[in-house]
C-alpha cells in the first residue's frame, strides 16, 4: 500500500496539473475525440505515478482501497474525497458546455452549503442524539438510492428524530 505521504504528494500533484489550461484542454481534447473523460484522467494519474516511481497499475489499486487501509486517518479520507470531488469536476468541466458545467458548479455549492447547515445544525446535539441522526440519515439515504436530495435533513426533521428517541410511543410498565 502506498504510504499516507505519497497519496497527499499524488492528490496534490493531480490537483494541480488539472488546474492547469493545457491540461483541461487534453481532456477536452479526448472527450471531442470520443474518449470516456475518466479515461484521460486515468491517463494523467498514471502519469503521476510514473513520476513518483511507482507502478501505475499498483497506484491505481490503492487507490481503491483507502477508505478500507486508512479508515481511521480522517484528514487524508478527507483529501481522498477532494481528490476524487477534483477528478469529477475535471471530467464535467471537458464533457458540458460553459452554461451547463456553471450550472452545475452553482447546483454543487449549494448542495454543499445546505449540508454544512445541516451538520453544524446536527453538532448541536450530544453525541448520542447525532449518532440516532446520521443512523436514520444513512436509512433516508439508502430509501432514496443515494440521491443528492435524500442526503439532507432539516432542522425540524433532526428535532423530530430527537424528540421521537427520547419520548417513545409508549413506556413499558414498571
Amino acid at each position: 500500500m502506498l504510504t499516507r505521504e505519497q497519496l497527499l504528494f499524488f492528490f496534490d500533484r493531480f490537483s494541480s496539473l488539472t488546474s492547469q489550461p493545457d491540461v483541461k484542454k487534453r481532456i477536452a481534447d479526448g472527450v471531442q475525440d470520443k474518449q470516456e473523460a475518466v479515461a484521460v484522467t486515468t491517463a494523467i494519474q498514471e502519469e503521476i505515478f510514473r513520476e513518483m516511481g511507482i507502478d501505475p497499475g499498483y497506484g491505481i489499486q490503492c487507490l481503491g482501497k483507502i477508505n478500507t487501509v486508512y479508515e481511521n486517518d480522517q484528514d487524508l479520507v478527507i483529501q481522498f474525497y477532494k481528490f476524487v470531488a477534483k477528478e469529477e469536476v475535471a471530467c464535467d468541466e471537458a464533457e458540458l458546455n460553459s452554461s451547463e458545467f456553471s450550472e452545475k458548479k452553482l447546483y454543487q455549492e449549494k448542495y454543499q452549503e445546505q449540508q454544512l447547515e445541516m451538520l453544524t445544525e446536527m453538532r448541536r446535539y450530544n453525541l448520542d442524539d447525532q449518532s440516532v441522526i446520521l443512523d436514520k440519515l444513512h436509512q433516508q439515504m439508502e430509501d432514496g438510492n443515494f440521491d443528492d436530495e435524500a442526503s439532507l435533513l432539516s432542522s425540524e426533521q433532526m428535532q423530530e428524530i430527537v424528540r421521537r428517541r427520547v419520548s417513545p410511543l409508549f413506556k413499558p410498565r414498571t
